[in-house]
């Protein structure tokens, strides 16, 4: 029997809680989005600890201006991030296993306490339920982009071609933004456009300002559409009339989505990194999904992954859909 009810329950960071509902949505069923927000000192514990401490108290542990979790239990529940971890074990303990329970990405406690537990590869999660991807979950689909294509085609439609997608992030946990990062990928996209090419350019909030200000400086003028934040958000409709896209590596959600495209992505490097980046990045460029950018769009029979289908259907097994 179909699943009647889900909850995709986040702590509301876009990067986890896309994932999380383009799985949903992959799935087929409709969902209920539940944003959390722990209370002190709840919030400042190892989720592990909360596992013997909560116990079944979750609406005491969670602010005034959290979403509520109480039953009736869902039929399907679906988490991300650090502190679902917590109340995903306590749902499924009170469901008494009625609830499958999938957490996304690498929950640090035994796998053993979810249904289902997709981490990506670079974590090194093993488990009989673990089902490991190649990089994030995404919402990209066919559809999705045949839309946002239509959207967004008059747009950019003077824009020269090849049209090139640049995805900007910022600096993370793993990568700085440096200014001569910024001075370095300014000057990579001013020859890709000197070369002919038209350039779709959006930044993130961890570009950051004085970064984002910069960028759009250096490439003012012809062949350039940079989007302001006004209006409607124009990133589906990037991916999905792009040519090519250019993503800065500090994120692999948005890397995922640019790779979802099945579109040939070139990844900006950035001061820093860590050996769980560099093993994605590696694995992008040895399966071929992604190639390094350096300025130059270097031809390369591109692949597309969809991860998030591959994940759904696992899931629609396992309940017998």
């Amino acid at each position: 029997m179909a699943p009647r009810t889900c909850w995709v329950v986040t702590d509301g960071k876009a990067g986890t809680e896309n994932q999380c509902v383009g799985l949903a949505e992959a799935v087929g069923v409709k969902f209920t989005l539940k944003r959390i927000l722990p209370c002190r000192p709840w919030r400042y514990l190892p989720p592990r600890l909360w596992v013997a401490l909560m116990g079944t108290r979750l609406g005491s542990t969670l602010e005034p201006s959290s979403d509520g979790l109480e039953p009736p239990w869902p039929d399907l529940l679906i988490a991300s991030g650090r502190v679902s971890v917590p109340y995903a074990i306590a749902i499924r303990r009170l469901a008494a296993g009625r609830s499958f329970t999938v957490q996304i990405q690498d929950p640090r406690v035994a796998p053993g306490r979810f249904d289902l537990v997709v981490p990506p590869r670079h974590d090194h999660v093993n488990g009989a339920n673990v089902i490991p991807t190649l990089g994030g979950l995404t919402r990209i689909t066919p559809a999705r982009l045949a839309a946002a294509a239509a959207e967004f085609s008059a747009a950019l439609a003077d824009l020269p071609r090849p049209l090139v997608a640049v995805l900007i992030g910022g600096s993370s946990a793993a990568y700085r933004m440096t200014p001569a990062a910024v001075t370095e990928l300014a000057g990579q996209l001013g020859t890709l456009r000197a070369g002919g090419a038209g350039l779709a350019v959006t930044v993130s909030r961890r570009t950051g300002p004085q970064a984002a200000g910069y960028l759009r400086e250096a490439l003012a003028g012809e062949g350039v559409y940079f989007w302001d934040g006004v209006g409607a958000n124009p990133y589906f409709g990037y991916l999905a009339l792009a040519d090519a896209i250019v993503v800065t590596a500090d994120s692999v959600s948005m890397t995922s989505e640019a790779c979802s495209t099945g579109k040939p992505v070139y990844v900006a490097a950035l001061p820093g990194g860590s050996a769980k980046f560099r093993e994605f990045h590696a694995t992008l460029v040895s399966e071929g999904y992604a190639q390094p950018f350096v300025g130059a769009l270097q031809p390369f029979a591109a692949r597309r992954f969809d991860e998030t289908a591959r994940i759904a259907g696992e899931i629609k097994r396992r309940l017998g859909l």
